[in-house]
């Protein structure tokens, strides 16, 4: 039988840190020792107290459907999480709990987005917002930036992205994959931009809000004259160890949230109910109770950057939230290693996981040719014998 896929299925990209991720565990099966330092996931388990809220959920019966757009205990310990952390005043009806962040980015496209709108994309960006875009059959606007500027968007950069087409900026602080976080000035200065165009939209995605080595986290939602045209995105993937609990939520202008409600409503309905009762414990918590987690990534940063500095042709800024470093490795390109010619950071990649057994990223994936991908998710012990191995295949 031919093939019958959609036009809009064959024309989407795989993700490339989940194709990355499969093919590592391949090279496991047949026997290779392979390091992953591909995917986004934290190598620490649940904190306990997590823990201990789902399985109260498991014998007080919670097994029913749940509200499309979340329990209401849950859109309240949201709302104060938002103050507390934020200093942002989303009400309930502002709120919508997703399955994971990534379908809350979904529903804004698909409920905000036109054909044919453009949706300015500061690159680097986050694999899926290129695709989730595009599948909502707008059109992906790609701002180069470049690790010289710690890959931050200037507001020139903005304004010059901007056309009549243009509906929506969607970026992430901690950013997805450089680790980079926009100070409040920095905010403003897009702000400044976007206040003589205010019919366009921002999705700010504060996924690894906590994880953040600058002492604090500014919201774009904040500054002056943004509240009212920014959806802000956030869930409990990162900060607390959850990926595979998927749960995610946005605050937004409540048309925006009612939208998003009603698409949830005919797609996945409410999210996981188990998973809804551990994140109201999760987020009720003090910081303290994941402060572990954010100095053991700050510390492993510093030694990622330290070992990788020792390796000619790797040209390193400091990255400042996320556990993500994202070096600039073209010097590598029109160079043959070991007999494999790199013309690219795709090339690369490969190249280290062939040669070295260790598993990254290109920064194609992420709309920058010239960097890979390192994630520092993973134990010194990991991190120190990658780093280690990458040396040994490219000096």
């Amino acid at each position: 039988m031919s093939n019958h896929l959609s036009d809009r299925i064959q024309k989407m990209s795989t993700s490339a840190t989940l194709a990355m991720a499969a093919k590592a565990r391949e090279l496991r099966k047949e026997g290779k020792d392979i390091i992953g330092l591909s995917l986004g996931e934290p190598d620490f388990n649940i904190p306990d107290f997590i823990k201990e809220a789902a399985k109260k959920a498991i014998d007080e019966n919670y097994s029913s459907y749940t509200p499309v757009d979340g329990y209401a205990d849950l859109k309240k310990a949201i709302s104060k999480k938002f103050k507390r952390d934020n200093d942002l005043d989303y009400t309930t009806s502002q709120i919508v709990v997703s399955t994971g962040a990534k379908q809350s980015l979904f529903n804004v496209a698909m409920v905000v987005l036109n054909p044919g709108d453009e949706v300015v994309l500061p690159a680097p960006y986050w694999v899926s917002y290129s695709d989730i875009v595009k599948l909502a059959e707008a059109v992906p606007v790609e701002v180069t930036t470049s690790i010289d500027t710690d890959f931050k968007m200037t507001p020139e950069q903005l304004e010059a992205a901007i056309t009549p087409k243009t509906k929506m900026v969607w970026f992430s602080s901690p950013c997805n994959p450089s680790g980079s976080v926009y100070s409040e000035t920095e905010l403003k200065g897009l702000a400044e931009v976007l206040k003589k165009y205010p019919n366009i939209f921002v999705v700010s995605d504060e996924i690894y809000e906590h994880i953040n080595f600058m002492g604090g986290h500014v919201s774009i939602a904040g500054v002056e004259g943004m509240y009212d045209r920014t959806i802000t995105i956030n869930g409990v993937s990162k900060a607390f160890a959850m990926t595979g609990w998927r749960i995610g939520y946005m605050g937004a202008p409540e048309w925006i949230a009612k939208g998003c409600t009603k698409l949830q409503g005919q797609v996945t309905s409410g999210a996981n109910a188990i998973a809804q009762r551990a994140v109201i414990a999760a987020l009720e918590a003090p910081k303290s109770k994941i402060q572990f987690m954010i100095d053991e990534f700050h510390q492993r940063r510093d030694l990622v950057l330290e070992l990788l500095g020792e390796i000619k042709g790797f040209k390193l800024n400091v990255p400042e939230g996320a556990f993500y470093v994202f070096p600039d490795i073209s010097d590598f390109f029109g160079k043959t290693l070991n007999g494999t010619k790199i013309d690219n950071a795709s090339d690369f990649a490969l190249y280290l996981l062939e040669h070295a057994n260790v598993a990254t990223v290109t920064g194609e994936a992420f709309g920058n040719p010239n960097c890979i991908r390192i994630s520092y998710a993973a134990s010194e012990k990991e991190l120190r014998e990658a780093i280690s191995r990458i040396s040994e295949v490219v000096n």
